[in-house]
């Protein structure tokens, strides 16, 4: 959206869109926790799950928990690009992530010159590196048991990383096959987002209009509307909000409000069609 349309409602920035920054994002008490969590998981190693349905908040978790994690000088993260890819390219995108040059053709000296440089990491700051994985469902069978192999040592009983993995529920539903059950009974940290309440979207849409800079951006009739109408899902909340905002700036209104809703998201009625007059007649009769 341009400054000049911010600019009409005294915006920052659009604060529905996806890319606000992260310290304009409402913090809820389940995800605090669950950055407490991961963040003391970091001094031991291990697998941390992050699961819901797409739009409820999955992507946000992790950004939130990226930021934390930033903070501390001692860790290393790194925030895996492409899930879906084979075993050769996991390899080489970890070796970009982790500072390592890998070869994909030789996995042993690969995953060797991996843990040699993770447990340099643990020797120097006590905390072991971590890999963020959102998009998880998308991951193969192979690359996720890859991972379970490389993440640990000395009979599985010393990890070398902190893995977070984020997916919806095909990943809880692949976690059930045979292959996958060792690196589901893993999972030390879990957060499971479910559909929100209305008064915790009410809660979220109010945070980032003032977080943006107005608080008078909607009416309190909207706000409620849009909460009843997002069933549970902060994407649909944010997507409808956002379209009601770039409508109000086309037409210039000073606050957006229900009209506006129902002006955009209520269909047009079809006008009843007219009965030619020789059958309405032949029916009188």
């Amino acid at each position: 959206m341009s400054k000049k349309l911010l600019s009409l409602f005294g915006l920052k920035w659009n604060p529905f869109s996806p890319d606000v920054p992260t310290d304009a994002l409402l913090i809820a008490p389940r995800i605090e926790s669950f950055c407490w969590r991961v963040e003391n998981l970091a001094r031991e190693g291990g697998f941390a799950l992050v699961t819901g349905t797409p739009g409820i908040g999955k992507s946000v978790a992790l950004r939130l928990l990226v930021e934390r994690l930033s903070a501390l000088r001692e860790i290393k993260i790194g925030v895996m690009a492409r899930p879906h890819i084979g075993v050769s390219d996991f390899y080489r995108e970890l070796g970009d992530l982790f500072g390592v040059q890998l070869s994909p053709h030789n996995r042993w000296a690969g995953a060797k010159l991996l843990r040699e440089r993770w447990q340099a990491h643990i020797d120097a700051a006590l905390v072991r590196p971590v890999l963020v994985v959102d998009e998880a469902q998308d991951m193969s069978t192979a690359v996720l048991t890859e991972m379970r192999h490389l993440s640990s040592s000395r009979l599985d009983s010393h990890m070398l990383l902190t893995t977070i993995l984020a997916g919806d529920p095909r990943l809880v539903e692949k976690f059930r096959s045979d292959d996958l059950l060792p690196l589901a009974s893993r999972m030390r940290v879990k957060l499971n987002l479910d559909r929100a309440t209305p008064d915790e979207l009410e809660q979220c849409l109010r945070h980032c209009m003032a977080k943006a800079g107005t608080t008078k951006l909607m009416t309190a009739e909207l706000v409620s509307t849009l909460c009843e109408h997002a069933a549970g899902n902060y994407r649909t909340l944010m997507t409808m909000a956002s379209e009601l905002l770039s409508t109000g700036a086309e037409r210039e209104v000073k606050q957006l409000d229900e009209k506006l809703f129902f002006d955009t998201y209520t269909p047009a009625t079809a006008e009843p069609a007219k009965r030619p007059a020789a059958a309405a007649q032949g029916k009188r009769r």
